[in-house]
């Protein structure tokens, strides 16, 4: 394997010292920097002279002559990570690295591990007598670690490799090579990784860093199957798109990667994005939101559970939305609208109503009410029967049918001679259960009537109750063309009431927003809608059964749904909405807790160096997967993005102190 990189900005402490170098060393040899980079790959390959006679670089010669440093890997952390184990040297600037890899057969991997295990037993016996506590310890965890090796590689699970790294380090000037050696040095020790000096080797060190596939350094290190593909540089230099937006760097290639949520290359729009708390999901999706909402004018609707995105709607000049008790907002659960779908024999554009599907959404929705914090086992089929037969009731009772025009009622006084019938309410449907409730005969289905007039009056404004928000006709219209919806709803009790508002929500969201777009992509809109948080929905399943009901629509629609959490341990065990997770086309782990790894190794098919990578990784990092493509992605919001994307305290109250100090306040 070989890896070429020519004059790459490097980062940190690398940013400046090259670049001072460079304008030094153009000043010391009259060379123009731009003359510099004309070098072909044949004078690299075959340069006009080289001189060897020094220990410990070389002198190559060619259009420009240039000093070269060949150094090999000494020492290897005890457990690399990926991608990081070699990431200071494969961006480090002007330097190749070569990686020289040979299988060791089967046997004798089995013959070495028996050896090395009876050599650590035999040693663990001496410090067990010896009474060397701390290093009979360290002894048996690599007794049992070689053990476990030896099995896997017997069972056919893991194989063992030999392989020599080498990396040649290209400077200007002797100066610079010495000044850039000891940076190189510094930033592999960052990994625990060891370099030396090819000492009296280095023209052997040089030809065998050539792609010529004749190595003449001899120094070994010995990989297992999984760290082996520690040292590879790329996990897929192609995970981005042609079009799009820069949504973070690629950390293999150093270039932007480009994304769009609504490519048609893409099985469906969804997304979601996992990470533990204080891992950046939040400056993550806002970053992506903001970009795609100015650049590609997609719109999108937030359901906010922690209200982190106030802010954000407010600097794009959308509209925020607060559900709370003290709130005069309502959203009428009963609300319905005529959607535009395709006709199957003219394939022209027509409108239907759907009462059968929005009368089971309704009752899901009712389930979860009734259902309540406790989660009651009380609440069953006969209970659904009942509730669902009520809201149809409801929708009958005002005249509501399947005919589009039977929401719309004669108004002269009206534009167009007619306007939207008013809609059922909860009290309505209250109003209709007591009813039904006194016409009953049945004492099996007594039973359920009384316990739904018992807890549904919480739900109720004429009893005043806690959560009567949804009672009610709708105060407000989702309209198309914002930029920006906030519906936040941090606010409301966690335990129940969040979730249940976002189940609500997402009904709601569907009538009023996600059906007003075409099934003809070249007419939709494009639209995302975040559920922040969409862990407090799973103890709910009628939550999850529309969650999941969201997640197959959406695409039909031109509608990307966004799920942003962190608890992945909690989707885990709820296998039924593990087809949310596995069907999103895009997916996005974050910063990882040692407890989570094992899960989403599990699901998503990670491999242990993309595991280890998540457990290891900086806030704004990580493991971006777009289809088949995978790539490594840090987010690096702008200094105008930090000021609305930001949702750390600390942070914010830093970045305002500097704003201040540069005003001059």
């Amino acid at each position: 394997m070989k890896k070429d990189k020519k004059n790459k900005k490097n980062k940190g402490t690398q940013q400046q010292v090259p670049t001072e170098s460079l304008i030094t060393s153009s000043l010391e040899t009259g060379v123009n920097s731009l003359e510099v980079n004309k070098s072909s790959l044949h004078d690299l390959l075959a340069p006009s002279g080289i001189d060897a006679t020094h220990y410990d670089y070389l002198e190559i010669f060619s259009k420009v002559s240039r000093f070269a440093r060949t150094f090999y890997l000494t020492t290897i952390p005890r457990q690399a990570t990926f991608p990081y184990f070699l990431s200071g040297i494969y961006e480090f600037g002007d330097v190749n690295t070569s990686v020289y890899i040979n299988p060791i057969p089967e046997n004798t991997s089995q013959n070495e591990l028996n050896k090395t295990i009876v050599e650590l037993q035999s040693e663990r016996y001496v410090a067990h007598d010896r009474g060397d506590i701390n290093r009979e310890s360290v002894l048996s965890t690599k007794q049992a670690e070689a053990e476990a090796l030896r099995d896997q590689i017997a069972a056919g699970y893991n194989k063992l490799f030999e392989a020599t790294i080498i990396c040649t380090l290209f400077a200007y000037t002797k100066g610079e090579l010495d000044k850039m050696s000891e940076i190189l040095a510094m930033e592999a020790s960052k990994t625990q990784i060891g370099l030396k000096t090819a000492w009296a080797l280095q023209e052997e060190g040089f030809k065998s860093n050539l792609p010529l596939n004749s190595n003449k350094i001899t120094r070994k290190h010995t990989f297992d199957r999984g760290s082996m593909a520690t040292v590879f540089p790329f996990v897929n230099a192609d995970a981005g798109m042609d079009r799009g937006v820069p949504i973070g760097i690629n950390k293999q290639t150093g270039l932007p990667l480009i994304f769009d949520n609504f490519s048609s290359s893409l099985a469906n729009y969804n997304m979601i994005i996992f990470g533990k708390s204080g891992a950046g999901k939040s400056v993550t999706i806002k970053t992506i939101m903001a970009r795609s909402a100015i650049l590609m004018g997609v719109e999108n609707l937030v359901l906010d559970a922690e209200g982190e995105y106030v802010a954000m709607a407010e600097v794009l000049r959308g509209i925020n939305v607060n559900i709370s008790p003290k709130s005069d907002t309502v959203i009428n659960i009963f609300d319905i609208e005529t959607e535009i779908v395709k006709d199957e024999i003219t394939g022209r554009e027509k409108y239907v109503l759907n009462v059968e599907n929005k009368v089971e959404d309704v009752t899901q929705a009712l389930l979860t009410m009734a259902r309540g914090a406790t989660k009651s086992e009380e609440v069953n089929e006969l209970t659904k029967q009942i509730i669902a037969e009520i809201v149809a009731e409801e929708y009958s009772s005002m005249g509501i049918t399947s005919d589009p025009e039977s929401l719309y009622k004669e108004d002269s006084s009206a534009s167009f001679g007619k306007t939207k019938k008013l809609m059922p309410t909860i009290s309505s449907w209250y109003d209709r259960l007591v009813e039904k409730a006194e016409q009953n005969t049945n004492d099996t289905y007594q039973y359920h009537y009384d316990y739904l007039i018992k807890v549904m009056k919480q739900y109720c404004k004429k009893f005043d109750g806690q959560m009567a928000y949804f009672d009610g006709q709708s105060t407000f219209e989702l309209l198309d063309g914002s930029v920006f919806i906030n519906i936040n709803i941090s606010q409301l009790e966690e335990r129940f009431a969040r979730p249940l508002a976002q189940q609500i929500l997402l009904s709601w969201i569907w009538e009023k927003y996600v059906k007003k777009n075409s099934e003809d992509k070249s007419k939709a809109k494009s639209k995302r809608v975040l559920v922040d948080e969409a862990w407090m929905l799973l103890a709910y399943p009628e939550a999850v059964d529309f969650l999941n009901t969201m997640a197959r629509r959406a695409r039909k629609r031109n509608v990307s749904l966004t799920v942003v959490s962190q608890k992945f341990q909690d989707f885990y065990e709820n296998k039924s909405v593990q087809a949310v997770l596995t069907s999103a086309e895009t997916k996005l782990f974050l910063a990882q807790d040692k407890s989570e790894i094992e899960y989403l190794q599990e699901v998503f098919k990670l491999s242990d160096g993309e595991s280890n990578f998540l457990i290891t990784c900086s806030r704004g990092e990580g493991l971006i997967k777009i289809g088949y493509s995978s790539a490594v992605i840090a987010i690096r919001p702008t200094q105008r993005e930090f000021e609305f994307v930001e949702t750390n305290l600390t942070k914010i109250l830093e970045m305002q102190k500097r704003k201040k100090k540069n005003n001059g306040l």
